[in-house]
């Protein structure tokens, strides 16, 4: 059976999307998703995203498989695209939806400059909800001293549905990304492994940020970690509560109000192409 696919790219994120609306559950394995997502024998892509009926009150459901074939709750550069497929699906130009996710609820809003704006909900900030060890559950984790490859970094944590571990540093051309980001997301203080964001602060209006994503590597962005950055530098007193978070796929728009206020995520989301693939092999 063959299965037609968009593939849509934020900001050098990319992903596979395929219309899954017609069945509640994905139409492709884990193990056929790690096949397509392989950028030799396959389409290339950091994720497969699936478009599901909705569940309760909310317009659709979004499910996505890693490049790995694990199922994270959330991808925030992920839920642009997928915002952007709807539209083209349904031939709207700007619309508003609420997606199901393993995060909770999301509103994506397409904007009339081709941009999308993400309501991603409030950030998760108690250790319990990240989750992680490196405080008691019901405390906070901001500027705790971590060790990896034999060093002491200080770290805060925040889950915006996933979760993450950001850091910030001085020279962030010089972090050794590939060999520290598999060590932080598999470090033993974080069970459910962790998404790690190395974080120089230029201007308390402008960020520059470097991702290893778990379950996909070293990626161009990630939207849920420059939310969670952005949090975490309001949280420190290092930035304002707006400002650019510049990855190395671009810049996204990231806002943040303080305490029960949820984080707006601005940024770009592109049809790339279209094809059929067969839903197995």
């Amino acid at each position: 059976m063959s299965i037609e696919f968009t593939k849509y790219q934020g900001l050098g994120n990319d992903f596979v999307l395929i219309d899954n609306r017609a069945q509640a559950e994905p139409v492709l394995t884990p193990e056929r998703s790690i096949q397509l997502c392989d950028r030799h024998f396959g389409i290339g892509a950091d994720g497969i995203i699936f478009l599901l009926p909705s569940t309760g009150d909310t317009d659709y459901t979004m499910r996505i498989y890693n490049s790995d074939g694990s199922e994270p709750e959330m991808c925030g550069n992920g839920i642009r695209c997928l915002a952007r497929f709807i539209a083209d699906l349904e031939g709207q130009a700007n619309a508003t939806y609420r997606i199901h996710t393993l995060a909770g609820v999301m509103k994506p809003q397409l904007t009339a400059n081709g941009l999308v704006t993400v309501d991603m909900g409030q950030p998760r900030l108690l250790a319990k909800q990240i989750p992680t060890t490196l405080a008691q559950p019901e405390f906070k984790v901001i500027n705790q001293p971590l060790e990896v490859a034999g060093e002491i970094w200080s770290v805060t944590c925040v889950s915006m549905g996933n979760p993450h571990c950001i850091t910030f540093v001085e020279d962030l051309a010089a972090i050794p990304l590939s060999s520290l980001g598999p060590q932080f997301e598999h470090h033993p203080a974080f069970p459910q492994r962790i998404n790690t964001e190395f974080i120089q602060v230029v201007r308390p209006d402008y960020l520059k940020m470097r991702v290893w994503e778990r379950g996909a590597g070293a990626t161009l962005a990630c939207g849920t970690g420059a939310c969670a950055a952005l949090v975490a530098a309001v949280l420190s007193d290092r930035a304002q509560p707006r400002a650019t978070v510049e990855l190395p796929g671009g810049p996204l728009e990231i806002e943040w109000a303080g305490y029960d206020q949820p984080v707006l995520m601005t940024g770009p989301a592109e049809r790339v192409f279209r094809g059929k693939i067969d839903s197995a092999r």
